[in-house]
């Protein structure tokens, strides 16, 4: 306890100093992690533990929901191969954030901004659709929203090829959308679409009002 705002008035150990570090480090760490793609069991349970020592005192939402889906991955103890990948995939996500300094929470997650989705947007069909997801679902994990879907019939597929009809673009993600892992499959997307094939790309703001109303 700091009872004379020792380190408060310290240019060593000033909060903001501290959280700026600390949010860094985590940027430096995502990306050491996902460097050789893929996430084992061990590393997804030191950065569980890491963040809880760290950054679990940070009023950041993207900060929280990594720990909060980290947390429900491992409450087995066991990373799946499901959970891996999508955990690889919030991680490169994350590494792509430029954080300048931890943001306090205020309206909530930030969205991707400037992304092709198609315009008008499509009314969503299921049976017999297949669909990709890509980026951070404000709505769940991954492995939850495919199964949503399917329980309507359907198809999930492991890339975006000529067979995909839709491709959903997770709310929560880095404003730099190009620069980060996800937009590889939006571009990809974009250049099926520009060559005639009928793939929409879609916010999970939209996929949602589709499933719920």
């Amino acid at each position: 306890m700091d009872l004379h705002s020792e380190f408060e008035n310290s240019k060593f150990f000033h909060r903001a100093r501290i959280d700026r570090r600390a949010a860094d480090a985590l940027v430096g760490l995502a990306a050491g992690l996902t460097a050789d793609g893929v996430i084992t069991t061990s590393e997804a349970q030191f950065l569980q533990n890491w963040l809880r020592t760290n950054v679990a005192h940070l009023e950041d939402p993207v900060i929280n929901l990594l720990y909060s889906r980290l947390s429900h991955m491992l409450q087995d103890q066991v990373l799946d191969a499901d959970e891996s990948f999508e955990l690889l995939s919030i991680l490169h996500s994350f590494a792509g954030l430029s954080l300048d300094a931890p943001k306090q929470a205020t309206s909530g997650f930030v969205a991707p901004n400037d992304l092709p989705f198609n315009a008008p947007v499509p009314d969503l069909e299921w049976a017999g659709k297949m669909f990709v997801f890509t980026g951070v679902m404000a709505y769940g994990p991954r492995k939850e929203c495919e199964a949503l879907i399917e329980a309507r019939g359907a198809l999930i597929g492991s890339g975006v090829s000529k067979k995909v009809h839709y491709l959903v673009v997770g709310s929560i993600g880095n404003e730099q959308w190009r620069h980060s892992t996800y937009g590889t499959k939006i571009m990809r997307a974009v250049e099926l679409r520009e060559a005639g094939v009928p793939i929409a790309i879609v916010g999970e703001d939209h996929w949602q009002r589709g499933l719920f109303g």
